[in-house]
């Protein structure tokens, strides 16, 4: 028996807790026997002490076994998930878990919404009319058996521990504690009982991590924890700097991730983006021979049409409109208004402030601050412009989605303050910076 008060002083003076004591902590906050102001102590002190190896793997696997650990047989392929740090215009999983499911892989993905700058992938798919992201965890697993692929929120039976731990750590300041991202991360994707995992960390003005060394250290300490634990995982370091698609906003992420799967034109740098971790996740899957071969057979589902028709019998599998792919424009959500900002006289885009273009999207109503806010779906910008690209009267810095001129007004008052022209270059960054063992990627 542990006093939970004693556990906490251990970790406020830099003792190392035991595997039992961890444990015995995190079946408290199950339980409901540990208050929040305990949580919250036990979470600055992690955030002040840090946690050895032994106590972080101790932690994740203790947060993974507070509820249901899934269990799939007889797939006839490997169970495969990547997870992303987030940013904005982060469409890669909508196009992703489809390319993997059609190359042979099962995605069972367990997603989350957007908060402050970020989208969530739940409110791109909400999007979509009857497309319910809260079926039960039976279902769930009959659907990835059947489609290859199907993306919830995260279940109340799935690591219940980490929900409660979270709402603490987001109104305490501790939710950047790197042990504490980890094991919220690992104790959610060890419980979806996968077979491997590849994480994607993004870096940049519109991500969390804003420098290369803390990129770095939160990517090592993933695949350490992760891979102790029996889980295979890479983790890539990817661009945030500058846009990795032509759209922001909910629908408008849809409207592009389909017109991606269906051979319209694709962004240079989100095809590089998933092309990189669905030929990882294949890798690790041992559905391919290397990345070579990986990168082989995601073009190869593309060009053939199937991840496109993985896409769509997800959707209509989970309430969706079965003819959405060939008429997207008829389910939909559209904005009252859309309409172009161009700038006054041409120039190159040098810098863009993707966080600042987040929260233009968050003010049009298609993001939320607090995680009750309702979200307009429509909203947001397409044809957003990248960085080094000349604009002029014909090439704008993005489409306006609104629903009022006001909003239209500002979003464009806000648009042309987060992105500087003709000012000095920024270099020209990379869509991968890094796999985690910092080699560079041709």
């Amino acid at each position: 028996m542990y006093l939970t008060q004693e556990l906490i002083a251990k970790k406020r003076d830099g003792v190392a807790l035991g595997a039992d004591e961890i444990a015995a902590f995190v079946q408290g906050v199950t339980a409901q026997t540990v208050s929040d102001a305990q949580i919250a102590a036990f979470a600055m002190a992690v955030w002040f002490r840090g946690m050895d190896p032994g106590e972080l793997k101790s932690l994740t696997l203790a947060m993974r076994d507070s509820g249901e650990v899934l269990r799939w047989h007889e797939l006839g392929g490997p169970v495969l998930d990547k997870h992303s740090t987030g940013g904005v215009g982060d469409l890669v999983s909508l196009v992703l878990g489809p390319v993997v499911a059609a190359c042979g892989g099962f995605v069972p993905m367990i997603s989350g919404r957007g908060l402050g700058h970020t989208g969530g992938t739940l409110d791109k798919l909400e999007s979509i009319p009857g497309f319910n992201t809260s079926i039960a965890i039976k279902q769930f697993q009959q659907l990835v058996q059947i489609n290859g692929i199907a993306i919830i929120g995260q279940s109340e039976k799935l690591a219940p521990a980490d929900r409660r731990l979270y709402a603490v750590r987001d109104v305490t300041a501790t939710v950047n504690s790197v042990p504490l991202i980890v094991a919220s991360i690992l104790s959610k994707k060890l419980a979806e009982g996968l077979d491997a995992l590849v994480m994607d960390i993004k870096l940049g003005s519109g991500a969390f991590m804003r420098e290369i060394g803390e990129a770095r250290k939160l990517a090592k300490e993933i695949r350490r924890v992760a891979t102790d634990s029996g889980l295979p995982c890479n983790v890539l370091i990817t661009d945030m700097n500058t846009p990795l698609a032509w759209s922001a906003g909910n629908a408008l992420e849809v409207r592009e991730a389909i017109e991606f799967l269906t051979g319209r034109p694709r962004h240079e740098r989100l095809h590089a983006v998933v092309e990189a971790l669905a030929s990882e996740m294949l890798v690790l899957g041992r559905v391919a021979a290397n990345r070579s071969d990986g990168r082989n057979r995601v073009q190869s589902s593309l060009n053939s049409g199937e991840a496109a028709e993985r896409f769509a019998r997800m959707v209509a599998s989970q309430g969706g409109p079965p003819d959405l792919l060939d008429r997207p424009e008829k389910h939909l959500p559209s904005a009252s208004i859309s309409r172009p900002v161009f700038l006054n006289s041409p120039g190159v885009v040098t810098c863009m402030d993707k966080q600042s273009i987040g929260y233009v999207v968050v003010h049009l109503g298609g993001g939320r601050q607090r995680v009750e806010d309702s979200i307009d779906p429509a909203v947001g910008l397409s044809d957003l412009c990248s960085v080094g690209q000349q604009l002029d009267e014909h090439t704008p810095l993005a489409t306006i989605h609104a629903s009022c001129e006001s909003d239209w007004q500002q979003a464009a008052a806000r648009l042309k303050s987060a992105i500087q022209m003709d000012g000095p270059s920024s270099a020209a960054q990379p869509v991968i910076y890094e796999r985690i063992d910092g080699v560079q990627m041709s």
